[in-house]
């Protein structure tokens, strides 16, 4: 089996989070491999770029996941090992890249509802409760301050 190390982003833009469909049509979060000398946290910031387009910033980290597939291109199984950040974006603009059917900002409620994998459906909602809580202190730390 290969074990491939990689990263990804929960991104956030208000009460929206962004959702990707893959071409195996599972809805899942945006993610890839760490290409060597990489950072994990950078890593998560090119790939959210480079399969959505979106530019996004990094608040925390969100967790770790490890999921098995098998890879038709490999004709073995592959466990990928993720890395998450919980991110946000001041914009809902996408460009899905040629790997995706679908994909972009749904409220939160729904898009756990969308999620086809029940650890991403964890992820989501315990991001958003943290993101939530993120946003509530950097207000607070903002009126503080003026």
């Amino acid at each position: 089996m290969i074990v491939r190390h990689c990263a990804g982003g929960v991104v956030f833009y208000a009460n929206k989070v962004l959702l990707i469909k893959n071409d195996r049509g599972e809805w899942t979060l945006p993610k890839g491999k760490i290409h060597q000398d990489e950072l994990k946290h950078s890593s998560a910031v090119s790939r959210v770029k480079d399969e959505t387009g979106v530019d996004a910033s990094i608040l925390e980290t969100a967790g770790n996941t490890m999921y098995q597939f098998f890879s038709r291109s490999r004709q073995q199984e592959v466990c990928n090992a993720i890395t998450w950040y919980i991110m946000q974006t001041d914009c809902n603009d996408y460009v899905l890249n040629d790997e995706f059917t679908d994909g972009g900002f749904y409220k939160v409620k729904e898009a756990i509802d969308m999620l086809t994998h029940s650890q991403e459906k964890s992820l989501v909602d315990i991001s958003y409760k943290k993101y939530k809580k993120l946003r509530k202190n950097n207000i607070e730390d903002g009126l503080a301050t003026t």
